[in-house]
């Protein structure tokens, strides 16, 4: 209670002169939990998920353009369209890494808020630039570069929520914010279709291009509109976050202090796996419609495409939820099995004299789910295994110390494990081209997909899995 005579040091420790800044935070201390911790914790998970959701749909929409640009005049070769299509991933990947080290640096409200805002670029200069078939190729692959943004602030937005929660509640939260921040791949996959064909913004959104379809109807597509939709809700998301949202005092510290992980192997090793799930999502998510219209031509991608996102945006939380009861490395190992049975399922139904798109679209469904379940337990796995790592090194008496530095390290290797994993995006699509420039088919691309998941399944069950693993977890 406030007296006369009291100083503005005797206010309660938690209260900052950054009425944001969070400077008491003790999320595995219960009563803190149960009294104030888990409301300010759900309230920046709620509104760290839409931003996310945001930021995958941005990452996403070349996914769905690359599909519609040849009917609509734009003379790109296929192995052009795939790099338009691989190309946010190659940068998204590559800004993740440094996106992954920015939360203790600044912040999460003000990286959350910035990095949102950030997405207003692409999606505004697409808006102009998509009205006219004549825009340079160039210009295209630079607008393909800068949906990377969207792209990167996956790692710093898993960096920021892993440290709101304690560890027996990481792997559900982080499965909600990856998983519902998933959705924006099959949202944009799924809402891109709709709005461009109207006129959703009126004059205010451009003019048409012309579809010439069979017969010589012409449908008029207002491409631009995939884009556009979006600019609204990325200035909301932007605004929301920064009032919203909390900084955390503890989380602070330089990039020298983070940079300390990339001395440990298991960092290296998680760098794998998770290339292995998420790199595997985001990969077919970013391949499968090109590669489903190359394959079956008789078949509209665009209507199915936004299903396999949406199972591995759905199944993540499940994967944070299985690994929290029964243990991430076991789920993750048998989540890898399935993603090789269903690369095994696809290359049984490649067309070959007959055209089988269900059965080839059944196998795509199981990897998404499947890379859904392994995404969300391969991030359970992290904060459990550099919290054992620290407490092992500190030992008893330091479980405090080992808590804080096992956050701070697992908030940075959460970063820079997803920035990584997301070249799958870049590798997946263009191993399709590759392989079908090569050989005529993809079958070369889809072995080397097995092979890979029988390194991923061995290198989980030595390290993680089996009995009397080198780290339990």
């Amino acid at each position: 209670e406030w007296s006369e005579g009291s100083h503005i040091t005797d206010l309660p420790e938690m209260v900052s002169k950054d009425a944001f800044l969070l400077t008491d935070w003790r999320p595995e201390d219960k009563t803190f939990w149960d009294t104030k911790g888990k409301r300010i914790a759900k309230r920046n998970l709620w509104i760290s998920i839409p931003n996310l959701f945001l930021a995958f749909a941005v990452w996403s929409i070349w996914s769905i353009m690359v599909v519609q640009m040849p009917h609509l005049g734009f003379t790109y070769s296929a192995n052009q369209l795939f790099w338009l299509a691989a190309l946010p991933a190659l940068s998204g990947a590559t800004l993740r890494i440094f996106y992954g080290f920015m939360i203790p640096v600044f912040g999460g409200r003000r990286w959350t808020a910035l990095s949102t805002a950030s997405l207003l670029v692409p999606c505004l200069w697409m808006g102009v630039a998509l009205q006219n078939i004549d825009t340079s190729y160039l210009v295209m692959l630079i607008l393909a570069l800068l949906c990377g943004l969207g792209g990167a602030n996956f790692s710093s937005s898993m960096a920021n929520i892993s440290f709101f929660y304690p560890k027996v509640e990481k792997g559900a939260a982080l499965g909600l914010n990856a998983g519902l921040g998933n959705l924006g791949v099959s949202g944009m996959q799924l809402i891109a279709p709709l709005v461009i064909s109207s006129s959703v913004f009126g004059s205010w959104g451009g003019a048409p291009l012309q579809m010439i379809g069979d017969g010589g109807a012409v449908t008029s597509v207002w491409l631009q509109n995939a884009a556009l939709i979006w600019v609204p809700f990325i200035a909301i998301g932007a605004i929301v976050a920064w009032y919203g949202m909390n900084d955390i005092a503890e989380a602070k510290s330089s990039l020298k202090e983070q940079a300390v992980v990339f001395k440990r192997s298991h960092t290296w090793i998680m760098c794998w796996l998770y290339l292995g799930t998420f790199g595997s999502f985001i990969g077919f998510s970013a391949g499968f419609p090109l590669l489903s219209g190359l394959l079956f031509p008789d078949v509209d991608p665009v209507k199915y495409a936004f299903i396999g996102p949406l199972a591995g945006a759905l199944t993540r939380p499940l994967g944070g939820i299985l690994a929290d009861k029964f243990g991430g490395a076991r789920v993750t190992l048998w989540s890898f099995v399935a993603m090789g049975l269903g690369v095994v399922g696809v290359l049984y139904f490649l067309p070959d004299e007959t055209s089988n798109f269900a059965g080839f679209f059944a196998m795509f469904i199981l990897l998404f789910s499947a890379t859904g379940i392994g995404n969300g337990s391969t991030f359970r796995m992290v904060p459990l295994m550099f919290l054992t790592l620290r407490s092992r090194v500190l030992g008893k008496g330091q479980e405090k110390q080992a808590e804080i530095e096992g956050n701070r390290e697992s908030a940075a290797v959460l970063g820079f494990i997803s920035a990584i994993a997301a070249y799958g995006g870049f590798f997946i699509p263009k191993a399709y081209g590759s392989s079908i420039a090569m050989t005529g088919s993809v079958h070369m691309a889809l072995y080397g997909f097995i092979v890979f998941y029988l390194t991923c399944i061995a290198i989980t069950w030595w390290y993680y899995a089996r009995p009397k693993a080198i780290v339990p977890c």
